[in-house]
């Protein structure tokens, strides 16, 4: 399994047809992304976003989005967005490489933490979290606005 850079550390696209290959994995975890994709995705980059994926031979078998931000409570974080494996590919190495792939990216840009909320329905996803050393730490609260 080998991670791939969509996007620079600006925001920049990179790689086009990486971006275009993403969709229908990032849709598994996120069906209500609207129909234009590709420039959702690069308003989301334009505001300080990157994109990697992880690939089996030429298929993209994962997604993630994140982006490095400074918090009062964690100092230097590296948050990540999304972290979605293709159902069909689950538990052959997908996650764990975008995991290890964010931790490199965190470590090389100095921060203190990588972070990431997951619903409280996705079970099967705390539990591999917790295989790659994650921790609850906390409750995130919400109240929706629109």
């Amino acid at each position: 399994m080998k991670v791939v850079a969509v996007t620079d550390a600006a925001g920049t696209v990179v790689a086009p047809d990486l971006l275009a290959a993403a969709e229908a994995v990032h849709r598994q975890l996120r069906p209500h992304l609207p129909a234009g994709y590709a420039a959702r995705m690069r308003e989301v980059f334009a505001s300080g976003a990157e994109m990697a994926v992880a690939l089996d031979g030429e298929r993209v078998a994962g997604v993630t989005v994140f982006r490095v931000i400074e918090k009062t409570f964690t100092g230097r974080e590296l948050y990540c967005d999304d972290l979605v494996t293709d159902e069909a590919q689950r538990s052959r190495g997908a996650g764990h490489a975008m995991v290890a792939f964010m931790e490199g990216v965190a470590r090389e840009r100095g921060c203190d933490v990588l972070a990431l909320d997951s619903g409280t329905q996705r079970q099967q996803a705390h539990k591999f979290y917790f295989r790659e050393g994650l921790v609850v730490s906390s409750f995130h609260f919400s109240k929706k606005l629109k």
